[in-house]
């Protein structure tokens, strides 16, 4: 879907914008001080970088506004125009495409977050920042959907968007740190073949497009969890969500096709790659952390269940 180009888009551009790497978190570092409010003491000791906060928000704006016009230049040129509208989606494609907004707006979030931090804005404050930053960012393409015939303005769309980048601050205002990440995995299905131009003509389009191949996942940190356990520090438990025989957005209009659209949920193991962040003393250190923190947007094949709506427990060696 156009939506998924654009966050995206956005999502590119915004990393782009930040000259350091995702902030480096010590994964041994005391939670007990924490607590205690000693990272509350060296926040209120930060010095705001002005300058490149005002560089951050100049070409951060730049870019943000060039998506925008991509945007509107890719998908709704063509298209009529009418007067503003709204449209309830909401049952649309099994919820797939709302689990989609709410991990863009997380993901959107935790990076606008780490580019606050990293001009000297106080960590509570940067992630409030951050998830007022990754909703935002999202909410143009539902202004171009309201103006356009074929759309319109989705409040179930923005509440996903909402949610998703609220699960950043909250997580901080109850644990002063992440322990739940959302992530995604994609893999190509038959669908597309059958409506190419919804579900995509091509790997990339599909990507985008084909929510059959779509999972989404919610990655809990069983060692921020429960640290005195044992429990490896890298290894998480992920519960995931998707769907299939899907070719058109609603369960009626599948089964007119002579598809039974079916839900998807799954259980399997995960890696956390943050704790293998070094501290970004060097460049080399920076290329690191910087790849582990975008592949760590990723659900890795692993071993999982599944339980699939009338057809029951599935084990799969590896999925993806």
């Amino acid at each position: 879907m156009k939506k998924f180009l654009f966050i995206f888009i956005a999502f590119t551009l915004l990393l782009s914008t930040v000259e350091a790497q995702p902030q480096f978190e010590d994964s041994v570092r005391d939670a007990n001080m924490r607590q205690a409010g000693s990272a509350r003491v060296a926040n209120a000791r930060l010095v705001v970088d002005q300058a490149k906060l005002n560089r951050y928000l100049i070409f951060g704006g730049i870019g943000y506004a060039a998506a925008n016009v991509g945007l509107y230049s890719l998908w709704y040129r063509d298209q009529q125009s009418q007067s503003f509208q709204f449209f309830d989606d909401s049952p649309q494609w099994k919820q797939v495409d709302k689990l989609g907004h709410f991990y863009s707006a997380f993901q959107l979030s935790h990076l606008g977050s780490h580019a606050f931090q990293s001009v000297g804005l106080a960590e509570r404050k940067s992630q409030w920042y951050g998830a007022l930053a990754g909703s935002l960012m999202l909410l143009p393409v539902e202004l171009f959907d309201g103006f356009s015939e074929a759309y319109g303005f989705s409040w179930s769309d923005v509440a996903a968007n909402s949610l998703g980048a609220l699960l950043l601050p909250l997580q901080y205002e109850v644990w002063k740190e992440v322990r739940i990440q959302p992530k995604f995995s994609f893999h190509r299905t038959d669908f597309p073949s059958l409506r190419p131009n919804t579900l995509g003509k091509s790997w990339n389009e599909e990507i985008l497009k084909d929510y059959n191949g779509q999972t989404y996942w919610f990655s809990f940190d069983l060692y921020r969890f429960f640290p005195d356990s044992g429990i490896p520090k890298w290894l998480n438990v992920t519960l995931g969500y998707g769907a299939e025989n899907m070719v058109y957005a609603r369960t009626s209009q599948n089964e007119e096709y002579g598809l039974q659209a079916y839900r998807q949920y799954y259980l399997a193991p995960d890696l956390d790659l943050s704790h293998f962040r070094q501290p970004p003393t060097t460049f080399g250190n920076k290329l690191l952390n910087g790849a582990l923190y975008i592949v760590n947007l990723i659900h890795l094949p692993a071993p999982t269940l599944s339980y699939e709506e009338g057809k029951g427990l599935r084990f799969y060696p590896l999925y993806f």
